[in-house]
């Protein structure tokens, strides 16, 4: 047994650890306009990181993204993967394919869609001002990214929903329907309780995603507002100080460990208060 798991564990310390291991190196050298990158053993870009005000507001941004993202995504994806789950037609397997599709599609070229839809001549203003609304600035917003982000991520939250609310017998929410519960009710104490590791799964899959975005966030928010992605794409290509954007890229992965296991610990925490 242990032999058929070595190349998996190669593979995973050639392509993950140690290159994360190399990165980690460079982020504890020092920085210089003319050399680049001195050799040293310091702390000092986790420290600038941590305390400048900038990039302490970057993260702060990122995190209540990558929550908006997640919240607007679960509320959009319970219906639809409720209808996908209990349907019995022919042409289910089409509409998982359907729902598939867009993950063929990158993340630019559907950021590029938004864009269109988004811009002041773009569908949705021409639409509202069949009524005499607008023109309104929705391109370059926060709402935008949260928008664009939540589009981008939806399909893995709702094909995870579907696949456990399908596990979930039928005859437990008729059995609560005929006793009298309304929808909501059987939704709240029956489906959800019994749907939770679906939903844990599908908000921190959702969550990490959101939180390392770059291509939405760089084309739908403009150059004014940043994430914890771009600026490390930021501080390597464009500035040159690979050692603050090793850092950087560090305290991107730390905190999105560390808020994982919060939303994690939350919403077991708030499923569980449901169900009683």
């Amino acid at each position: 047994m242990p032999l058929l798991i070595l190349p998996a564990t190669a593979l995973v310390i050639m392509l993950l650890v140690l290159p994360m291991a190399g990165l980690l190196r460079i982020s504890l050298n020092q920085y210089s306009p003319t050399e680049l990158m001195v050799e040293a053993v310091t702390g000092e870009n986790y420290l600038n990181a941590i305390t400048d005000p900038f990039y302490q507001k970057i993260l702060l941004v990122t995190v209540a993204v990558a929550v908006s993202c997640t919240v607007l995504s679960l509320l959009l994806s319970i219906a639809p993967a409720y209808w996908l789950a209990r349907m019995q037609s022919r042409w289910k397997s089409a509409l998982i394919i359907l729902t598939l599709f867009p993950l063929l599609v990158g993340n630019v070229v559907r950021a590029a869609g938004w864009m269109a839809i988004l811009s002041t001549d773009g569908a949705l203003n021409a639409f509202l001002g069949l009524f005499g609304f607008g023109p309104y600035k929705l391109l370059y917003q926060p709402a935008a990214v949260v928008f664009g982000t939540a589009a981008v991520v939806m399909p893995y939250m709702i094909l995870t929903l579907s696949a456990v609310i399908e596990a979930i017998p039928r005859q437990t929410e008729e059995a609560a329907t005929n006793l009298g519960a309304p929808p909501l009710t059987v939704l709240r104490r029956i489906l959800l309780p019994q749907a939770a590791p679906g939903v844990v799964a599908g908000c921190v899959l959702v969550f990490i995603m959101s939180m390392n975005a770059y291509a939405t966030p760089v084309l739908l928010g403009g150059p004014n507002f940043t994430m914890l992605a771009p600026a490390v794409y930021d501080q390597f290509v464009r500035v040159g100080n690979w050692p603050f954007g090793a850092a950087l890229a560090f305290l991107l992965l730390l905190s999105t460990l560390v808020l994982t296991v919060l939303v994690n610990f939350a919403l077991v925490r708030a499923l569980k208060r449901k169900s009683l």
